[in-house]
């Protein structure tokens, strides 16, 4: 099963599986020597396929080097990285797992492999250390495998709480619906109840306060925020301006009918500009993805009457169960089926977890949950120069307006369909098994190679 905790993770941008994983994976890599680190006197570390493909524009270099000096994304303050990266450059040394010191150069120790074909997942990455005679003193692959997940080959994926007996095992949609009408519960009912034969109640509604509490966060922080996202593309921030227009708008009294669209689409920019300028999201279910599901649960908030904090948490613990279910059964990784997985993923958790705010049963929730996907299907992942800015911010607030369409088409009717989220679920995973390569995150195709870089 997956939990709240593994889905809405607390890290910094740019990508979920090209920043935070990585850094995961090298901080791991290092504190896994264990008394073998006293005698490493170097590092290398070697990134294939997307990894090493659009790497630089996701800033998974910087995410190696901060996760070998004994960083993780959910705490390490953004606002320190780039301070953390400098003293390393300048100094041409690392203190690998904040203890032990090593001479490092990036040019040399930290290798883009573009030419190696890997069968195994397109983010593969691998970690070698070696003693002062140039003998390997251990050797490790690791995966970044989406949302921040990781695991390293030859083990299982671990997920949080370990292997506990749960009251609501649930596979799939129809899982989902079957042991709701049995129970009586909701969706986010059962998954409470699977969270808390875990761990104590007190430290789930915590941590979904803390998610949700860095949502809002991140919001305002993107509509103060000024001047150009870095990467080279010179792309302006623009949420600060367009948050300036809607209220000034409010003030001559022209206010226009789709004024609330958007302040969605405002919520969900001023995300993916701070995830672009490496600030502090939620991977919801990832990085790129990161603007749709606080854009929603904003509108929730500040629109819907009745609004509040329980509410909250049920909108993130009913999407939670949709993200896990296209975790379990198909992907979250654009580098593995495209932005279908990504955005796609974030707009079908928030259409679900908004239909169940405003009361719709857990059949309108599947309904909702699948229209928000089926209308994704096949989005290509396709980033300008390898970084998570064009199209990846704008197409945040699509999926975001999308998202509450799909919820509001869903609870106007009585939760009966033709096409089930099972279904669409699949149909998700074999288009991207059927995508090319250059589509999936890889900065070969789309977009990526038809507009010029400036």
């Amino acid at each position: 099963m997956i939990s709240v905790f593994d889905l809405f993770k607390i890290g910094i941008g740019p990508s979920s599986s090209h920043t935070i994983g990585p850094m995961r994976a090298a901080n791991s890599f290092i504190s896994g020597l264990g008394s073998k680190l006293a005698s490493v006197d170097r590092v290398e570390v070697r990134l294939y396929g997307s990894l090493a493909w659009t790497g630089k524009g996701h800033a998974t270099d910087k995410a190696i080097i901060l996760g070998l000096a004994g960083n993780e994304p959910a705490r390490i303050d953004p606002d320190d990285a780039d301070r953390i990266l400098a003293d390393i450059m300048t100094a041409g040394q690392i203190e690998l797992g904040r203890c032990h010191l090593v001479k490092f150069d990036p040019a040399s120790d930290l290798v883009f492999d573009t030419d190696t074909v890997v069968t195994s997942h397109p983010n593969t990455m691998t970690f070698a250390a070696f003693d002062k005679a140039g003998d390997m003193v251990a050797a490790e692959t690791w995966f970044s495998i989406g949302g921040g997940f990781v695991a390293r080959e030859g083990d299982p994926i671990a997920h949080e709480g370990g292997d506990v007996s749960l009251p609501f095992p649930y596979r799939s949609g129809r899982d989902l619906l079957a042991m709701s009408g049995k129970s009586g519960l909701t969706i986010a009912e059962m998954v409470m109840a699977n969270e808390v034969a875990r761990r104590p109640r007190e430290e789930v509604v915590a941590h979904l306060d803390a998610v949700s509490g860095t949502m809002f966060a991140c919001i305002e922080r993107g509509m103060r925020g000024q001047g150009i996202l870095p990467g080279g593309l010179k792309v302006p921030r623009r949420a600060m301006a367009f948050s300036e227009r809607i209220h000034a708008d409010k003030h001559r009294n022209s206010r226009a009918p789709h004024e609330i669209i958007d302040h969605v689409s405002l919520y969900a920019l001023a995300v993916n500009e701070e995830n672009a300028g490496g600030g502090r999201v939620v991977t919801a279910p990832t990085n790129g993805a990161a603007g749709v599901i606080p854009a929603v649960l904003r509108y929730y908030r500040d629109f819907i009457p009745g609004a509040g904090a329980e509410g909250v948490r049920t909108f993130l613990l009913t999407a939670a169960a949709i993200g896990g279910l296209f975790k379990m059964n198909a992907s979250i990784s654009g580098a593995e089926v495209g932005c279908q997985g990504e955005v796609g993923v974030a707009s079908s958790m928030a259409s679900g977890g908004l239909a169940a705010v405003l009361g719709g049963t857990t059949a309108q929730i599947e309904n909702a949950a699948e229209i928000g996907m089926e209308h994704h299907l096949g989005l290509t992942c396709d980033p300008i120069g390898g970084l998570v800015q064009i199209p990846c911010i704008e197409r945040n607030a699509f999926g975001a307006v999308k998202a509450i369409t799909a919820a509001s088409m869903a609870l106007r009717g009585d939760g009966t369909h033709k096409v089930s989220l099972d279904d669409v679920i699949v149909t998700m995973r074999e288009t991207g098994r059927d995508m090319a390569s250059k589509y999936k995150e890889t900065s070969l195709g789309g977009l990526a190679v038809n507009v010029t870089e400036c």
